[in-house]
């Protein structure tokens, strides 16, 4: 009997603390009402679980920390419209509209005089990033969100420890959940032995004082390689094999990679020393970001497209509702995660409904299965619109492209999806070209060869098993 009293105690205060968590669920800042209420029902329905879950994964909180010493890098750079831009252009009007969002987004104006080569494969862009290093004189900066110690993993690291011995400066930054393999191994400690500075982006600490610093999984999904303030390589390609070993079964990763020079190489080098110095808060660049640029010469305008958790929240999102929008005759866009946000789904619909030929490319197996579920909850929507879905057979298609009208591209490491939209720091490259445009629709061709057509014939065939399975995961995607 003296036990009752307690055991009402302990029920008041559980359900204190579940309404403690909901009201926070509820008043955290620029959270759209369907992500409130899947937090709410995880808090209600998961009791303990639910608030843990809340606490390490809940809130996009980078840590006031963090936060201050990126501010503080930030400070110490040109300012990004600055930055590769030595007069402001005078552009039509729907490609300038584009721009204006992307400028709204990281601060880069558009720059003039870039040219581009698109990787014949990932094993081959390893091969032409290893021959830039060798032939680099001044600097190599790399980060990647995973770099493992498999072959191109080791051929990168290879290159940069011969680029250290020959008097070259080197600095190398890898996401340390996404490269932990490479981090533990024996190749990490031989960079830094060889002369490489090298640094962990966005390290854990001890777990369960973790979250007071900020959220396990707000990474650093950026791929940027700048040589010599001259050369970049952009796209979704991470530091791996496209055996992708650690995740065998789905392989191989089908990856796409640009190697750029022009401007906008200063820009990616911009973004990758706001990474650095924040890590490494005595290693000042910005000489290298003031650096004049070299003599101007023909080609493209582009802009680097940055985003992440210090970023406005909606910023990727609004980028691809820009060009989904703007497009008048053909969209083309591949993705591996597609979990949108409503305002994405709708742009997208919006695209076909109004007669501009829309295609999405996804593919079959994912590596993340509920990813997956979520993603073909929205199949019949997007169907019903007249969007055309494909899968690709071949391995996974890991390549975050976007074609419109046979002129525009955005491409880079940013997926469609939560993660990219609320988490990861992505960095993208808007590209205004027929020329480049067109050879990116080339490799959209080659994937859609290799991909079969979901039509609503086969949707409609889905058990009622499936169908719920999709639409249950669907429900929870603001908080995946």
């Amino acid at each position: 009997m003296d036990l009752l009293p307690h055991g009402w105690l302990l029920i008041a205060l559980h359900v204190m603390a579940q309404l403690v968590f909901i009201a926070r669920a509820i008043l955290w800042p620029h959270r759209e009402p369907a992500a409130r209420m899947a937090w709410i029902t995880v808090i209600m329905v998961t009791s303990v679980v639910g608030m843990l879950a809340y606490v390490l994964f809940g809130e996009p909180n980078i840590g006031r920390r963090r936060l201050a010493r990126l501010e503080e890098a930030d400070d110490k750079l040109p300012p990004p419209d600055e930055v590769g831009c030595e007069k402001r252009l005078v552009l039509p009007e729907r490609p300038a509209v584009l721009f204006r969002v992307g400028t709204s987004i990281s601060g880069f104006e558009p720059v003039p005089g870039n040219r581009a080569q698109l990787m014949a494969s990932s094993d081959a862009g390893i091969d032409q990033m290893v021959a830039d290093i060798d032939a680099a004189r001044e600097t190599v900066h790399l980060l990647f969100y995973i770099w493992l110690p498999d072959n191109n993993g080791r051929k990168v690291a290879e290159a940069v420890m011969r680029a250290a011995a020959r008097g070259v400066t080197c600095r190398a930054m890898a996401d340390a959940l996404g490269s932990r393999l490479l981090i533990n191994s024996v190749y990490w400690g031989a960079m830094r032995d060889a002369g490489v500075d090298v640094a962990r982006a966005l390290p854990i600490g001890f777990l369960p004082v973790q979250p007071l610093r900020g959220r396990i999984d707000m990474r650093n999904h950026r791929k940027i390689v700048v040589i010599d303030n001259r050369i970049t390589y952009c796209g979704s390609q991470n530091c791996a094999d496209p055996e992708f070993r650690i995740k065998p079964k789905y392989a191989p990763w089908v990856d796409i990679l640009v190697r750029l020079e022009g401007p906008i190489v200063r820009q990616q080098q911009r973004l990758f020393a706001v990474d650095w110095m924040a890590h490494r808060r005595e290693d000042d660049l910005s000489d290298l970001v003031r650096a004049p640029l070299p003599p101007a010469e023909d080609g493209f305008v582009a802009q680097a497209v940055a985003s992440g958790p210090t970023v406005r929240y909606s910023a990727m999102p609004e980028m691809f509702e820009a060009l989904m929008y703007a497009a008048r005759d053909e969209l083309v866009v591949t993705t591996p995660y597609y979990v949108p946000d409503e305002p994405i789904q709708a742009a997208l619909c919006a695209s076909a409904r109004r007669g501009v030929r829309t295609k999405i490319i996804f593919p079959q197996r994912n590596d993340s299965w509920i990813v997956a579920a979520a993603s073909r909850s929205y199949y019949e929507e997007l169907l019903d619109a007249g969007v055309e879905i494909y899968e690709y057979v071949g391995g996974l298609l890991h390549a975050k492209t976007l074609t419109m009208d046979g002129e525009v591209t955005l491409i880079g490491s940013a997926n469609i999806d939560r993660r990219s939209f609320d988490l990861n720091f992505e960095n993208n490259i808007l590209i205004a070209d027929r020329e480049m445009t067109g050879t990116i629709r080339e490799r959209q061709a080659v994937y859609l060869a290799s991909s079969r057509r979901v039509n609503a014939t086969v949707v409609a065939e889905w058990d009622i098993r499936h169908r719920l399975w999709n639409n249950a995961v669907a429900m929870f995607g603001p908080v995946l």
